[in-house]
Parts: C-alpha cells; sequence; structure tokens
C-alpha cells in the first residue's frame, strides 16, 4: 500500500445504499489513479467470474433441433430458446438437474409452471416460456440446469458428444449481475487535492446478493494477486506500508491518549472547597483539578452560584498550594 495514506489515514468504505440485489458503495480516499484501477478491476470480476445458473439444454417432445416449429405453440423453438434463456433461476448444488413443463391445451406457460425440486428456486415466475394455442397436452419442454461461472459458448465438438441427440444445447450466460458500474470523482483531505473516491454500483438477478457479489469478487482478486507476493514479500519501507499496520498505529495513539487522559484526572474534591463553591464548580462541568487550572478565572465567574466568595476561597486555596488559576498545572507538582 502505499506509504501516502500515514498522511491521510486508511480509505473508508461506505454504504450508499443496499437492498438484495443492489448495492452502492464509496471507498475514499484513494491515491491518484487508483479509483480507475481498483473500480476496473472489481467490474471485470464482477461481470465475468461470478457463479450463477442457466438452462444449457432444451428437449421438446418431437423435436430435433432449432430450426422448425412446434404444432399448437405460437413462438418458433428458436424463440422458446431464446425466452428459457432468459429464465432467472437460483440453484444450491453443482450438479446438472433436468427439469420439465408441460404444454397445454390452450394458454400462457410460465416460469411458474415448471416442476422443479428443492435444490432450484424460481426468481421471476412471470417470466414467459411460450404461448399455446391448440397444443398437445401429452407433450412436454425439459430443461436442463446448471450452475456455472461466466458464459459458456457451444461448440460443434460439444454438440457431437451430447448423449441424447433430441437435446437441443444452448449458448449459457451464468452470470447473475445485470448491471455493474463505477465512478471515479476527485477527493482532498487537507492540502493533498489529487486523491480519488471510488463510486461502485452492482444490481444481481436475486441469486446473489449484491454485497456478496463485491465481496466475492474482491475475495478473487485477492486470491489472485496473493500468487505473485505469497513468499519473499517485498516491501519498500520508503515508500509502502499496510493497512494493517496503520490501523495498529492508529490505536496504539489512541489508547496512549486514552491512558494519559486517565493518569492525569485528579478530583476536585482533594481541595477542600466549601459545599456550595464545589457545587457551582462540578454543575459547571469542572470536576478535576486539571480542568480547574486550564480554566481562566473570567470563566469561572460567569458559573451559576460562583460569586465573589467562591471566588476568593479559590484563589486563597490555590496560591496556598502553589497554583495559579488558568495557567494549567505546574510541571513540578504534575511530576509528583
Amino acid at each position: 500500500m502505499h506509504i501516502l495514506h500515514e498522511a491521510i489515514g486508511v480509505p473508508k468504505l461506505k454504504i450508499e445504499s443496499e437492498s438484495k440485489t443492489r448495492a452502492v458503495l464509496t471507498i475514499a480516499p484513494l491515491p491518484s489513479g487508483f479509483g480507475m484501477t481498483i473500480g476496473n478491476a472489481l467490474r471485470r470480476t464482477i461481470l465475468s467470474s461470478l457463479p450463477g445458473t442457466a438452462v444449457t439444454a432444451v428437449k421438446i417432445t418431437g423435436i430435433t433441433h432449432e430450426y422448425t416449429t412446434i404444432p399448437g405453440v405460437h413462438e418458433t423453438v428458436l424463440d422458446l430458446v431464446l425466452n428459457v434463456r432468459e429464465l432467472r433461476l437460483k440453484k444450491h448444488s453443482k450438479d446438472a438437474e433436468v427439469i420439465e413443463v408441460p404444454l397445454v391445451k390452450s394458454g400462457t406457460i410460465t416460469a411458474k409452471d415448471l416442476k422443479v425440486s428443492s435444490d432450484i428456486e424460481i426468481l421471476d415466475p412471470s417470466q414467459v416460456i411460450c404461448h399455446c394455442d391448440g397444443a398437445d397436452g401429452k407433450k412436454k419442454i425439459q430443461l436442463r440446469i446448471e450452475k456455472g461461472v461466466g458464459y459458456r459458448i457451444i461448440s460443434n465438438e460439444e454438440n457431437a458428444a451430447e448423449e441424447d441427440p433430441e437435446f437441443i444445447l444452448v449458448d449459457a450466460n451464468f452470470s447473475p449481475i445485470k448491471r455493474a458500474k463505477y465512478e471515479v470523482s476527485p477527493a482532498r483531505v487537507g492540502d493533498q487535492t489529487d486523491l480519488n473516491t471510488l463510486t461502485l454500483e452492482v444490481e444481481t438477478d436475486g441469486s446473489l446478493e449484491a454485497d456478496n457479489a463485491i465481496k466475492l469478487s474482491a475475495e478473487i482478486l485477492q486470491s489472485y494477486f496473493g500468487l505473485f507476493n505469497e513468499t519473499d514479500a517485498y516491501t519498500d519501507e520508503d515508500f509502502t506500508t499496510s493497512f494493517s499496520a496503520i490501523k495498529a498505529k492508529e490505536d496504539a495513539e489512541r489508547q496512549a491518549t486514552a491512558a494519559a487522559a486517565e493518569e492525569s484526572f485528579t478530583p476536585i474534591d482533594i481541595l477542600g472547597f466549601s459545599q456550595r463553591t464545589l457545587n457551582a464548580l462540578v454543575n459547571g462541568g469542572i470536576t478535576s483539578v486539571e480542568e480547574l487550572l486550564k480554566t481562566p478565572m473570567s470563566q469561572l465567574t460567569q458559573l451559576r452560584g460562583f460569586g465573589q466568595k467562591a471566588k476568593t476561597e479559590l484563589e486563597e486555596v490555590l496560591r496556598e498550594r502553589g497554583y495559579t488559576p488558568g495557567a494549567g498545572m505546574p510541571a513540578t507538582t504534575a511530576a509528583e
């Protein structure tokens, strides 16, 4: 990681909008150019490498190829194949499964008519498969459902190797992603004005939640990049550091500050003020000797209940102990 972040801190991830199918997040500040670098890598991985479910083959009773028609069905076989390719399904296991739907005498066949097992979820039951008008109800459509990654184009060799010649193999788009885009905008921290803010938007079909799509893509990239630095890791101490090192340093500084503040708290009660004067100081938010010594007399006299008698008493008590209001704790006393 750039040494730059020791000055500006660890980039912050912010969720701008989130639902099951859509997520928008920003990450900033990033070094100049890293918005494009990270955004492009994530988008390419999101679009190409996430698992999803698709129809990979279609079988229709009495049909041997896609360039024909089905008696009693409005759509041609090619149109029907295009329709089933758009089905949005979620399969839990990797093994291929064949599901079916019978043709009807008359009416519209949609995704909700599919006879599926508990391993498959129908994400959009309203998706149209075909329209029937006088079709043979004894005939049926069978679909081979598989879980995979990316886009699969059917080759002639795969067609020739198919065991059941009645199955029509189809190109399959397994990606659960409907849209993925990123934008890079300027960011500024102090005097550094050339930083980046990365905004990433992802929309899925519901088979994979949008935030999980981003997390899985980041994990995939991290696993591959880790190969380059798996052994004999190299860093340049002058120009690189790590987020974990920065976070550890920030945590240590916070703990040290908290410890110092705790150690320097001396209850105001030890000064032996009268109850009236003590109440005026405590009600005014001054509960320690350190706070009292840092507060100017002009501010103390504005406290409710802190009159001339309280002022005189305070000056006498502090003078006896060698303190001066508003000057802070004397170095010798603090050391003691």
